[in-house]
């Protein structure tokens, strides 16, 4: 299916269903990708500035001709095998066993968002060293290194987002009710107030407001994130309740 995955399910009742995650919503990929690959990415960058040190030691320019030339060989070999429409038939000839296709498209996008910002990250401190060598700025490489630095917090911050954004559920507008899962919920709209929409890139943040009868405490997720056509089916049906 599309974007965010909304179905209805059963032209009788008009049960819709939906989900929200890295295989159906653009954002969440991206968030997932970006989060993911830069973790990987700081790691590898580190273990390869180690090995082209020891092979510059070792063997001189030669060795830091291989290693660059390995980690090309690498990135180009990740990103062909990422663009090819037959992934899988190319994996097969690995020695190891091919994963499911959901998990394998994780694993790729994980891998092309490692070598996407791994090569932004040695950019960055590349263009750094090169910069405080010459002495090209009066501040050295300080602004090219922060800018590497302050991507893994962001990448931190992407991921929390992607998790935040990730959804999926039942609306069953004839029961009234809103069937969470991953975790399960069950929101009665019975219970529901008012409801206000927050579009938020190809999804709507919709936010709850219960009755609280007697003064009583109603709990339940006040916040859930949901296809925009289903924000506006259940701000409809709280509407005509109320």
């Amino acid at each position: 299916m599309d974007e965010d995955a909304v179905d209805v399910t059963d032209a009788a009742d008009e049960t819709i269903q939906w989900r929200r995650d890295a295989s159906t919503s653009r954002t969440v990929r991206l968030l997932w990708t970006f989060g993911v690959g830069t973790f990987f990415a700081a790691i590898l960058t580190v273990v390869c500035w180690r090995l082209y040190r020891l092979a510059g030691e070792a063997a001189g320019g030669t060795g830091h001709t291989v290693v660059v030339a390995l980690i090309a060989a690498i990135a180009v070999t990740v990103l062909a095998v990422a663009a090819s429409s037959d992934t899988e038939r190319h994996l097969e000839r690995l020695p190891v066993d091919v994963p499911g296709e959901k998990r394998l498209d994780r694993a790729i996008d994980a891998a092309v968002g490692t070598v996407v910002m791994g090569g932004v990250i040695g950019l960055l401190m590349g263009v750094g060293r090169y910069v405080s060598q010459n002495e090209l700025l009066a501040v050295g490489a300080s602004p090219f290194t922060f800018v590497a630095a302050v991507s893994v917090p962001l990448a931190l911050v992407a991921l929390v987002l992607a998790s935040f954004l990730q959804s999926v559920g039942r609306l069953d507008p004839e029961e009234r009710t809103i069937y969470l899962y991953e975790p399960e919920q069950v929101i009665d709209l019975a219970v529901i107030e008012a409801v206000s929409i927050r579009r938020l890139g190809d999804a709507a943040v919709l936010s709850l407001t219960y009755a609280q009868p007697d003064g009583q405490y109603v709990q339940g997720p006040r916040r859930i994130v949901v296809p925009p056509a289903v924000a506006r089916d259940v701000a409809a049906l709280v509407g005509s309740e109320n």
